[in-house]
């Protein structure tokens, strides 16, 4: 049995192993609706994945582990870029209505403004933990200076 289905399609073991994850791990992001136009299953029963889908699965797991965030904050941020996409296709498409521009700039800016307070969030709390960190190498340091033979 192979990884790939026909068409260029992937199966959800090939989609785990190219996104450098587990095919356990798509189920559940699945379920939890993390990706979004889960696939359907055609008569074999396989799910099937795109080349999009990989790029989806590695950010998805780029962003909770470069900004700490919890399934439930993941799910926040996905919905916000979702939002986001679709906004800025209505701008781009064209927008006549100044009202209606001003209500696709401020929803932007508010989708923007949360993605932006998660990474302040995990910075200060990188800062705090690089300052602690510090402060005991400097502490260790006083002590080696003071040690006999150092």
């Amino acid at each position: 049995m192979t990884a790939t289905a026909p068409g260029g399609l992937l199966r959800i073991g090939e989609l785990a192993r190219r996104a450098g994850t587990t095919p356990r791990t798509i189920r559940y992001y699945e379920e939890l609706g993390l990706l979004p136009n889960a696939p359907a299953r055609p008569a074999g029963g396989h799910r099937l994945y795109g080349e999009d889908d990989v790029l989806h699965v590695r950010e998805l797991m780029r962003l909770r582990e470069l900004l700490g965030l919890s399934l439930e904050e993941l799910g926040a941020v996905v919905e916000a870029e979702e939002a986001r996409a679709m906004l800025r296709a209505e701008f781009e498409g064209g927008v006549s209505d100044p009202a209606r521009l001003r209500e696709i700039l401020t929803q932007a800016r508010s989708h923007l403004d949360l993605q932006l307070s998660l990474i302040r969030r995990r910075a200060g709390e990188l800062a705090a933990l690089q300052d602690d960190l510090e402060t005991r190498r400097a502490r260790v340091v006083g002590l080696l200076a003071e040690t006999p033979g150092g």
